[in-house]
């Protein structure tokens, strides 16, 4: 009598192994596209409370164009998105659209983050 395994026995193992492997890969694509999502949360964030709570309150008006140049106060790698793109850049995922503009003053604003797992994350100016 023979020991070892069948080739009917390795080949189900083989199969079972190769679901289980699929099955942790399309979970961790699905784990890091959440965490990428948060972190698309939290800038926006940023950036809107920056807006509403630095720039609105001294100057009256929310600018016509945001950048690390004139909202200083939050961490410069917010402004970069998860897959490393600008805000603005039209590859990227954040998105600043001022709205009832003179003279590069502006009433509202949308600040927006496109999300991977969720519908389209927005802010819209406070005052």
């Amino acid at each position: 009598m023979k020991k070892g395994f069948t080739i009917l026995e390795v080949v189900i193992v083989g199969v079972f192994t190769g679901l289980l492997l699929l099955f942790f890969f399309i979970q961790k694509s699905n784990l890091d596209a959440f965490d990428r999502d948060e972190k698309r949360k939290i800038a926006i964030n940023a950036m809107y409370y920056a807006l509403e709570e630095s720039f609105y309150p001294i100057n009256g008006y929310y600018p016509e164009s945001i950048s690390e140049e004139n909202i200083k106060v939050i961490d410069p790698s917010l402004w970069t998105d998860p897959l490393g793109f600008n805000l603005g850049d039209p590859s990227g995922s954040y998105f600043y659209e001022p709205a009832n503009c003179k003279d590069g003053k502006c009433k509202e604003y949308a600040l927006k983050a496109n999300l991977e797992k969720e519908d389209t994350y927005t802010k819209y100016n406070r005052n």
